[in-house]
């Protein structure tokens, strides 16, 4: 008798309504949750036996719930600069703060989105207990060659280690004007000194001690000066020494011509650069190009510096750390220096959608999402890291309260069903009677 599948039908008819409501009701519940993504419930129609004109048995309908992980939500901005979303497709690699305290290896989960701050451990951490993980820098900066297709190489991004950091000097400039007439018949002859700061590996500060010493002819100008360089960290020991020829032509008056090495340092007239190795590393120092103004010069002047430059700095006290859209995870501090500490990649997966999901707008990964790999932020399919940004929830309020006011009315109509049937089968009853 097709009346019960009709009752049949009614109940699932419920059964599929209450489903969507649950999905409704969780879409507004995390409107205003960060990372959210809606999910949405399909309904399929169920066909019982063979159907033909004569008769009809309903079969009532099931349903299919689908977390729409794919879809993107709007890219808020925010005051704080580890506050990170991904500017596109790709997930943050992150794991509990619990699991750190288990033996074995760290379980990894995905999340498009947190607000990261350094906790009294110095991790990288969301309020929910999820901890940032990165790819470690070597002490120069580096990013050494990590799998991309296991988390094997992630290490919880760890701000502590990093606390103080000297920037050692790895470039110098030197740009000065010698006394043409220093190189005549007749002058004096003396030297001429200028000292040159650098850092060293540690971040103590050390000295160049740069001394011009002119060739004095005996008759007419020889144009020529020797330098030599002396490094303070080796007690003085002069490590580079050069015969610097100038260009008298009317052209290039007061230019460099020639640079001849005494001691070994080769000069690269290319790049008008001479490397020089102190007692902690090689430092590259500029002093111009053959015919060019800029670096050393030799005009009717006086003897006078015009660009005593170098890069590096003191030990610096960790102030802040940001994230750049390339993944890389750069500690600032009070001195203006910054370096990489880690690299933050992005996880992709085939089947996005395919990803179970978990508490605190997580995500792990399945056989029907397929392998993860992990991509430099950018490269790729993969969108970019961007600080100061966080990522809003994909539920629209408005659609989930028209979807509500039509899933009320098709409960209360599935339930209108059950109540005929019943009353159908009391007339049924009462044949009896």
């Amino acid at each position: 008798m097709t009346i019960s599948s009709s009752l049949s039908a009614g109940v699932s008819g419920l059964n599929a309504n209450a489903t969507r409501l649950s999905s409704i009701s969780d879409n507004i519940a995390n409107s205003s949750t960060f990372g959210y993504r809606r999910s949405v419930t399909d309904f399929h129609s169920v066909v019982v036996g063979q159907q033909d004109s004569s008769r009809h048995i309903a079969g009532g309908v099931r349903t299919s719930t689908l977390r729409l992980i794919d879809e993107q939500g709007q890219l808020q901005s925010s005051s704080n600069a580890t506050d990170i979303a991904v500017g596109g497709r790709g997930m943050l690699p992150v794991t509990s703060r619990a699991a750190l305290d288990q033996p074995g290896t760290l379980p990894l989960s995905l999340m498009t989105t947190g607000s990261f701050r350094p906790n009294a451990e110095g991790l990288l951490i969301t309020d929910s207990g999820m901890v940032l993980m990165g790819w470690p820098a070597d002490p120069d900066g580096t990013i050494p060659q990590q799998p991309r297709d296991s988390a094997a190489g992630l290490q919880p991004v760890d701000v502590t280690r990093n606390q103080y950091a000297g920037n050692p000097t790895t470039e110098v400039t030197l740009g000065l004007n010698l006394p043409a007439g220093e190189t005549r018949a007749g002058a004096s002859g003396d030297p001429l000194e200028v000292s040159v700061e650098y850092f060293d590996t540690i971040g103590g500060s050390q000295a160049l001690q740069v001394v011009f010493t002119p060739n004095v002819p005996g008759a007419g100008a020889s144009n020529s000066w020797r330098m030599t360089i002396a490094d303070s960290a080796q007690g003085g020991t002069v490590i580079a020494d050069y015969t610097l020829n100038f260009d008298t032509a009317a052209a290039q008056g007061g230019t460099l011509d020639t640079v001849v090495d005494n001691l070994g340092a080769p000069y690269d007239p290319a790049t008008g650069t001479v490397v020089i190795t102190t007692a902690t590393g090689d430092i590259e120092m500029s002093i111009g190009r053959p015919g060019d103004l800029e670096g050393l010069t030799q005009l009717a002047s006086t003897f006078a510096p015009t660009a005593l430059e170098s890069n590096g700095s003191a030990v610096g006290i960790l102030t802040g750390v940001e994230i750049d859209p390339d993944g890389i995870v750069n500690a600032i501090y009070d001195t203006g220096f910054s370096r990489p500490i880690y690299q933050v990649p992005v996880a992709d997966v085939p089947n996005v959608n395919g990803l179970a999901s978990e508490d605190n707008q997580t995500y792990r990964v399945t056989n029907e999402s397929g392998p993860m790999y992990l991509w430099n932020a950018g490269n790729g399919p993969t969108g970019e890291t961007m600080g100061y940004t966080r990522e809003a929830s994909t539920t629209d309020v408005a659609r989930e309260l028209t979807n509500l006011i039509e899933t009320q009315r098709a409960y209360s109509s599935n339930a209108k069903i059950i109540q005929t049937v019943d009353e159908m089968l009391q007339e049924t009853t009462n044949l009896k009677r």
